[in-house]
């Protein structure tokens, strides 16, 4: 498929141009990552390959999934990730990471595009990461909520037939596969089967509140850890507590991996054969 095609579908399907982002702390001091890039912070971040003949999705461009795209000796390749670097979990400092400049040199020999989606992707539509969380968890999705910014919703409130807390915090431990975390603020009866879903880093004192205001008295997000040096995750559990809502969390990666697992779907409809590749989830998020 002609790559221009491509990138321009993805524009036109997402609604690149009326969406937000900034990754304005990255280094893009460097001939590798597109014009456009450094001052959209979204779309095509490496134009390395006219033509695209196979894609490959990711929840993170962790130097390991790109190792695997290296190693599998392939040229005029797509390597579609939700974010635009690499993401180490760490209790202090910032857990972003720039891809290393000899691995953006090998990608431009090798003929390895990269294309990103952060705030497109976790606005609200049919491969939003909430969406897509949601539906593996089995849950029936009532309305979006969680307002991003004044164009993007990224969260979704759900209704579960589970009726206890912990029992639902089970229901996230086997879908993702890995332990999760459960912080008992409230009542152990889930409130009117409602549960509210915001995947990703959602650990943030505008969306406790949003949860407050619905009477809503279970939360799930990926990350979730109160960090002392990052004073909104220390509001964030402060109105969680003193609103009574019991929030789980179950890791940045794993709460928005199953969006990037859905792009595959929309890769094959335009008939390019697609393959997610799993990376890795850190339980110091919880």
């Amino acid at each position: 498929m002609k790559a221009s095609k491509l990138y321009k579908k993805l524009e036109e399907d997402f609604d690149v141009a009326n969406m937000n982002d900034d990754w304005s702390f990255m280094n893009l001091e460097n001939d590798f990552i597109t014009p456009d890039f450094k001052t959209k912070y979204m779309g095509l971040v490496l134009d390395n390959a006219k033509t695209i003949n196979k894609v490959y999705t990711a929840t993170f461009p962790d130097k390991e999934i790109i190792q695997k795209i290296i190693d599998r000796d392939e040229t005029d390749v797509l390597l579609f990730s939700h974010h635009a670097m690499e993401y180490i979990a760490s209790d202090e400092g910032f857990p972003f990471y720039d891809i290393p400049l000899s691995y953006l040199s090998e990608m431009k020999k090798r003929r390895i595009s990269f294309y990103m989606l952060h705030t497109p992707l976790d606005n609200y539509s049919k491969y939003s990461t909430s969406v897509c969380f949601a539906k593996a968890l089995g849950l029936k999705i009532i309305k979006p909520f969680c307002q991003y910014d004044e164009k993007t919703k990224v969260g979704v409130i759900c209704r579960t037939s589970l009726e206890r807390t912990e029992d639902f915090a089970e229901l996230v431990r086997k879908t993702v596969g890995h332990e999760v975390k459960l912080y008992e603020y409230g009542e152990k009866t889930i409130k009117n089967g409602l549960v509210a879903i915001a995947s990703g880093g959602g650990s943030y004192p505008f969306v406790a509140s949003e949860v407050a205001e619905m009477e809503i008295n279970l939360y799930l997000t990926g990350f979730t850890k109160p960090l002392p040096h990052f004073e909104p995750t220390l509001e964030f559990h402060r109105i969680a507590k003193d609103q009574f809502i019991n929030v789980i969390g179950a890791t940045h990666y794993s709460t928005e991996k199953f969006a990037c697992i859905a792009m595959v779907d929309y890769f094959n409809s335009l008939g390019l054969e697609t393959k997610f590749l799993e990376g890795k989830y850190s339980l110091k998020d919880l």
